[in-house]
Order: structure tokens, then C-alpha cells, then sequence
């Protein structure tokens, strides 16, 4: 039993009181995931965060990525700390990281060099292989139940993704030849298509091979068509064996996010938490500054009683609920918060030209909102329209003309965050106005939800250019009534080219925008398509000698109302 001092009871019914909000830590979380992401060395200037993998070792998850300048770790997988050291090339990409006999070891691409920690958490790390005999893209180094090694690798727009067995008496060195696994097949499977709406005619990139172990079967994960597309996915294939062979799953890809306010799904890693939860983290796209400019992300993961893997991308990029335990039931994970801030009135200190205030509120993080000048005192602000409970708000900051590069001399966002009723008496809702941590997709969330109908930032410093917001996202529970059913909708599957098929459906009452969902099988339906304000959507990512099952959802502030299945 729990016993509170008297002091403690008192802050918290004051609290509760005066109606402020009081911040929740290590309970929800919003995709892109709120990390330091290092400006990149090379111009133009940007940050970037990409191909990940997430491993535990030792009660701590730590998170390795591309031009990232060192790691993280945490004991939660929501507050992360930043480790750099001189003992890791962090200039090499996509590394893997793999827990092996109780040993964490750290594998670049296209390097020939294998660390083993000594103490990740310090920073500290050795060679344990100094000459591993040829150089691989996209490395995934896998331990077996019986105790082998594998490795998985692959990056290429024109060969095969493979695979080798690994001696764990020889520092991890290839036992054999490879063996091919995978090639691109684009003709049959339209998301290989290249393009962000898979519309390209050249040879996509397949790569990132990630194996995980499921009741005995071995499921060969693969990204394509490439990393700057906001097509990119994950596929997979299953096998009996760790070397295979190993068949395409028609139901690919199961790792997709197309549409939305950030998109990406691809180049991930499948890992299990504390509880036994599984989840994917992944490269989200922007390429707007260069087309390298990515973020992470996190998806949960489960298996269906067919031994399907899903990727669960429905609402990807609104708040999600971090267990606490081995979740029953995947709803656990959502709490049902809504966006409030689509396309709402948003007023501003100044604008620059094609950087207007209304682009902080489209749900499109490619487009962005920037002030004149990175000046203090620079502000803008959001109008629900009516006064609404807000449980949580995503303030993602967009540097405009910066010339920062790395890490070092990096001056973190200093603003602040207030609300009203009636634009007339303001209250403090989040005080950063010495803050010193460097992130830049902020995400505030209430315990106590609080009852508003303007919200506004100001600047207080900006790390260098202009003051600029990607997405100024306010979330909560509207309190009218659901948005009308999807009852009826027309699937065109185009007769010329079987990859591609245009949805078409009348628009509902009550609904910001809508969720196509379809499967290969009628009650698994998770590949998703969110859309806004559209009542037509063309899909190009099909298998081409594949068959499916659709339906549309209609959401809005007021909560989401499921299709029927037709």
C-alpha cells in the first residue's frame, strides 16, 4: 500500500483546484519519436535520424541509427539519453546491434570491424573482429534458439538480398558462401514501385533484412522502394529454416505508413519489450531539405492466429499508450484522443512567403509555418472553434534557414505554450522558456485534461533560422456525436495494371477524414491508407496476382466509426 505524505496531497488537490495541468511522464507517446536528432555534418543543412534497431541489454533498450553521431538509451523506451563516443564509427550507416551469449556487438555497413560493449551505457566499447572478410549493406545479425548465428544483409537495386551462418567460435565469421534470399520484384508487387505514390518506372532499392523468430518459423523482413519516399514499407518473407527457402508473404508489405501527418514505414527493426510486447522501429520520411532527412518511429507489432505479422499503423502518428504489462488486447494501446487541430484558424506574428500559419495545422509535415525572423517574441496560435477537452499536444519545430551542422554549439527550442477560453485571459500550459534539451517534436500530455479553445507558442530562442512549426497538433475528445457510417463505396481495380485500384465513397457527416483499411483476408484488414477531407483514393501498391478486401472508416474530433465490409 501506497502512503502519501500530507505535503504531497495538499500540491495535488491544489492541482486539481486551480484547473492547471498536470504533465504525465512514461504513460503516452507520439510518433516522430521526440529525440535529439543531430543536424547532419554535410550541407544542406538538416537533421536526420534513420534506419534503426532497437535492442535490450541489461534492463536497458538502447537505439542505434544512421548519422545519428553516437546512441541512446532507456529503461522505457519513452526518455532517452544520448551517448557519444570515440570507440564506434557513427559516420558509417545503418549499423545493427545484436545481443549474443549475453554480449552486445555493433555492426556497421560496409565495414569490416564487429564492437562488443564493455559498458554501452558508459560508452564504452572494443574491436572484438578487426577483418571480417567482406563488406555488407545493411547488416542483421540474428542469434537462433539453438544458439547459431546469421547474418542477413543487403542493399541494392539490381541483386539479391542474402544470407550466411556465422561461426560464434571465430568472432562472427562466415561459415560458407551466402545465399541469395531475395530480388525486387516491382512488376508484381506495386509498392516496390519507386515514388511516393509507387508511380516510378526504375529499379527500387530492396534492402534492410531484419529476421525474427516466430513458433518456429523465420520471418525475413525487407524495405523498399527507398528510403525518401513516403511509400516506403516492409515486406517479408517466412521460412522453416534460417537460410530458407523462404516464400512471399501475399499479405506484404506489413510495415506501411502512406498517408498521414509523417509517413514511413520502412527500414525497421522487430524487437520484443520488457513485457514481451512486440514493436518495430522505423524510418519516417520528410526529404524536404534533402531527401535524407528522415526521422524514427514506433509501431506495435503482433502475430495473428494465421502467423501473420502486422505492423499496426492505424493512427500511427496520434498518441499511443507505452504498457506497462504483456498487453491482451491491442485497443490497450490507444486512448482514443483525437486530432482537434486540422485545419483550424491559426493566426501568427508573421509569415514568410509560402510558409503561411495554415500549413502548421494541414497534418503534412513537409509543409511548415515559419516567422520572419527567429527573434523572441515571434508566436503563433491555433483556434479549436469551440472549447474542448484536450488531453495532449505535439509541437513539432521545423528549422528555416539554419546553418547549424552537428552536434556541438547546438542551442536547444526555448518557447512558450499557453491556452484560453477566450483569447483574452491566457494560462501557462507548458513552460519552456529555459529549457535546455534538444528536441524537436515535443509532445506535452495532461493528466488532468484541460478545457480550452486557443492555444499559443512563443518563441524564446530557436537553436538558429527562422521560428517554424511543421505541426501544431492539439488532441483530445470531442464531446458530439461520431461521424456517420461508411456504408457503401465503389472498389475499381484497375484492368491494364492489377497493382493499382481507385476507392470511391460518399462523404459522411461529421468526419475529418477517413481510413481506407484492406487486407487478402476479410477479418484482417490493417493495411491502411488515412485520408483527409478526400473522398477518392488511388492505391498502386497492390500484389498484382493478389486478391483483397476493403472497407472505409470515417474519423473525426468526435471519435472513429468502423466501415462495413463489403
Amino acid at each position: 500500500m501506497y502512503r502519501w505524505s500530507k505535503q504531497f496531497l495538499s500540491i495535488v488537490l491544489l492541482v486539481m483546484l486551480i484547473g492547471m495541468p498536470a504533465l504525465v511522464f512514461g504513460q503516452t507517446f507520439c510518433n516522430p519519436l521526440n529525440l535529439s536528432y543531430r543536424f547532419t555534418p554535410d550541407k544542406p543543412s538538416r537533421r536526420a535520424a534513420a534506419d534503426p534497431t532497437i535492442v535490450l541489454y541489461k534492463d536497458n533498450y538502447f537505439l542505434f541509427a544512421t548519422a545519428t553521431g553516437g546512441y541512446w538509451y532507456s529503461k522505457d523506451l519513452l526518455s532517452w539519453n544520448f551517448v557519444t563516443t570515440s570507440d564506434l564509427p557513427f559516420e558509417k550507416d545503418a549499423p545493427t546491434a545484436a545481443v549474443i551469449n549475453g554480449v552486445l556487438y555493433y555492426f556497421p555497413m560496409n565495414s569490416k570491424l564487429i564492437y562488443k560493449a564493455d559498458d554501452p551505457v558508459a560508452g564504452k566499447w572494443s574491436v572484438y573482429n578487426d577483418n571480417f572478410p567482406f563488406t555488407v549493406g545493411d547488416p542483421d545479425l540474428f542469434q537462433d534458439t539453438d544458439g547459431k548465428i546469421y547474418l542477413y544483409f543487403g542493399c541494392t537495386n539490381n541483386g539479391y538480398l542474402q544470407a550466411v551462418e556465422l561461426d560464434v567460435n571465430n568472432k562472427l565469421n562466415p561459415i560458407g558462401t551466402p545465399v541469395n534470399v531475395l530480388k525486387g520484384d516491382p512488376a508484381m508487387r506495386g509498392w516496390e514501385r519507386p515514388g511516393d505514390y509507387n508511380t516510378g518506372i526504375e529499379s527500387p532499392w530492396t534492402e534492410a533484412p531484419w529476421v525474427t523468430k516466430y513458433q518456429g518459423k523465420y520471418y525475413y523482413q525487407y524495405s523498399a522502394p527507398g528510403t525518401q519516399y513516403k511509400s516506403y514499407a516492409d515486406g517479408y518473407l517466412v521460412s522453416n529454416k534460417p537460410l530458407g527457402p523462404f516464400n512471399y508473404a501475399p499479405e506484404s508489405p506489413f510495415s506501411s505508413k502512406p498517408e498521414g501527418f509523417i509517413n514511413g514505414g520502412g527500414h525497421g527493426a522487430t524487437f520484443t519489450d520488457k513485457y514481451g510486447n512486440y514493436w518495430r522501429v522505423v524510418t519516417m520520411v520528410i526529404s524536404v531539405k534533402h531527401i535524407f532527412e528522415r526521422r524514427l518511429g514506433l509501431f506495435p507489432v503482433t502475430f495473428d492466429k494465421d502467423g501473420q505479422i502486422i505492423a499496426h499503423t492505424e493512427f500511427a502518428d496520434y498518441p499511443m499508450v507505452m504498457p506497462r504489462h504483456k498487453i491482451k488486447d491491442l485497443r490497450e494501446l490507444f486512448p482514443g484522443w483525437m486530432l482537434l487541430s486540422y485545419k483550424k484558424t491559426v493566426e501568427a506574428s508573421s509569415a514568410l512567403p509560402a510558409h503561411e500559419p495554415a500549413l502548421a495545422v494541414n497534418e503534412e509535415v513537409r509543409d511548415y509555418w515559419s516567422a520572419e525572423t527567429g527573434d523572441k517574441g515571434e508566436w503563433l496560435s491555433v483556434d479549436l472553434g469551440v472549447v474542448s477537452v484536450v488531453n495532449a499536444v505535439q509541437l513539432n519545430f521545423a528549422e528555416h534557414n539554419t546553418q547549424l551542422f552537428g552536434r556541438e554549439g547546438v542551442k536547444a527550442q526555448q518557447y512558450l505554450l499557453e491556452y484560453s477560453t477566450d483569447k483574452k485571459d491566457w494560462s501557462t500550459l507548458v513552460d519552456k522558456t529555459t529549457n535546455e534539451e534538444d528536441l524537436t517534436h515535443q509532445y506535452h500530455v495532461f493528466k488532468v485534461p484541460i478545457k480550452a479553445r486557443y492555444f499559443k507558442v512563443t518563441n524564446y530562442r530557436v537553436p538558429g533560422g527562422q521560428f517554424a512549426i511543421s505541426g501544431f497538433r492539439v488532441f483530445g475528445k470531442g464531446t458530439g456525436v461520431k461521424p456517420s457510417q461508411v456504408k457503401s463505396y465503389r472498389v475499381e481495380r484497375d484492368k491494364q495494371d492489377a497493382r493499382n485500384v481507385t476507392i470511391s465513397w460518399p462523404k459522411q457527416t461529421g468526419a475529418t477524414g477517413y481510413n481506407v483499411r484492406f487486407g487478402i483476408h476479410r477479418h484482417n484488414l490493417n493495411r491502411v491508407y488515412q485520408v483527409y477531407g478526400e473522398t477518392k483514393l488511388t492505391i498502386r501498391s497492390l500484389n498484382k496476382d493478389q486478391q483483397y478486401w476493403f472497407v472505409v472508416d470515417a474519423f473525426g474530433e468526435n471519435g472513429v466509426t468502423r466501415g462495413v465490409v463489403h
